[in-house]
């Protein structure tokens, strides 16, 4: 069996707060407000392994009312979201994002993304594709109020 599963995300961007993108720390003025690091990449992604698996979303597995995940690092929560989807009997075949962020500009970061994904994921990094674009300066992106992402991903069934 293959399952599809899609995830999107969307953080405030803050000062005071580090950017953290992929579970890459980018050089910027200003982060992403959240209860956790608030990568914004990795939840839609957490979303999409979750959604796939119909394991619910995030914030059922991770509250932002639980202390517990208070400034944590959202690559443990991608971590733990593979966990769960291999319990269940399911291997990652492939993942598809996009970030959508007006500033900064993020190409430079994209390798080490990937990389940290698929090792977060156990997968090889063929498996994971992260694209960046802009939104040509319209709505809250474009006026460097926040970001978005998107993901895809395909699980299949190993029992």
């Amino acid at each position: 069996m293959v399952r599809f599963g899609f995830g999107y995300d969307v953080h405030q961007l803050s000062e005071h707060r580090k950017m953290i993108l992929g579970g890459v720390e980018i050089p910027f003025d200003k982060g992403f407000q959240g209860h956790s690091d608030a990568d914004v990449l990795l939840h839609a992604v957490c979303d999409a392994l979750l959604g796939a698996a119909a394991l619910g979303d995030i914030g059922q597995h991770f509250p932002d009312t639980d202390p517990a995940y208070k400034n944590v690092s959202s690559i443990f929560l991608l971590k733990e979201t593979a966990n769960k989807i291999r319990n269940i009997f399911f291997e990652i075949v492939n993942i598809d994002s996009t970030i959508v962020l007006q500033q900064p500009k993020i190409s430079a970061y994209i390798p080490s993304m990937r990389e940290n994904i698929a090792h977060a994921l156990s997968v090889q990094l063929h498996q994971v594709s992260v694209k960046a674009t802009t939104s040509e300066h319209l709505g809250f992106i474009g006026r460097e109020e926040g970001a978005a992402a998107f993901a895809v991903v395909s699980l299949q069934s190993i029992s």
